[in-house]
């Protein structure tokens, strides 16, 4: 029997008089990569904000393995096992590769853990290993956003949540990234991610989501979603 990781049920978000997310449905099962697609303000980082804590919803609920998410502060969210990679990666320039990495542990549950996770980390990515004293700084796009990936799997969450990672990257470095989080999913990690290379992310997703002016269009397996004409034409231009 498969168990949810994370269930969002009827959640309406706004900012002042307007509504950004209307009704809201989406369920992340334990062990699954969901992608969550769609255009520039269709709502896709006002839900990340939302389960994050930062912005609070008007309606609907938020259980993270059945636990209610709405009402905690930001860093609750994340002790209970929400972590988030951010859109722009949001480094802090001036530390270490490792110092970044180490922030990502500050809840007790990872701190306990955080030279096994960082084990972990080195693993996946072994340029920041070999990197690891050097400011984040002196880094590639690309590996910026391994040392992000890697901040939030210092926290050792339930579901990773990962906003735009391929954002602005070579190719090559999107392939490597996407192998990766591929890996991550391997190694039974729950992620929800929000990307703009749709055929991509659809190709590897377990299951998918479209959110269209605040709610969810179109849902389904990944392949299932890459064949629908409406996604087809709308999302890749074919």
């Amino acid at each position: 029997m498969s168990m949810l990781a994370l269930e969002v049920r009827n959640l309406t978000v706004g900012y002042g008089d307007v509504s950004v997310l209307r009704g809201l449905d989406l369920t992340v099962e334990a062990g699954q990569m969901v992608a969550l697609i769609g255009a520039n303000g269709a709502g896709k980082t006002t839900l990340l904000r939302t389960i994050s804590g930062m912005l609070r919803p008007s309606g609907g609920s938020i259980t993270l393995k059945g636990v209610p998410l709405q009402g905690l502060k930001p860093h609750e969210v994340v002790h209970a096992g929400f972590s988030q990679s951010p859109e722009g990666k949001q480094l802090f320039g001036g530390m270490s590769i490792r110092e970044n990495l180490l922030v990502g542990a500050h809840n007790p549950r990872a701190r306990a853990l955080r030279e096994q996770t960082l084990r972990e980390v080195f693993a996946l990515f072994p340029i920041l290993e070999e990197r690891q004293r050097l400011a984040a700084s002196t880094l590639s796009g690309g590996q910026q956003q391994m040392v992000a990936v890697g901040r939030a799997l210092m926290a050792k969450p339930a579901v990773l949540a990962l906003d735009e990672p391929s954002l602005g990257l070579a190719p090559i470095m999107v392939d490597r990234l996407f192998e990766s989080i591929k890996k991550i999913r391997d190694l039974g990690v729950t992620v929800l991610v929000i990307e703009q290379n749709v055929f991509k992310v659809l190709q590897m997703a377990d299951y998918g989501y479209v959110l269209e002016n605040g709610s969810i269009s179109l849902k389904g397996g990944g392949a299932e979603l890459l064949a629908n004409e409406h996604l087809r034409s709308t999302y890749l231009g074919m």
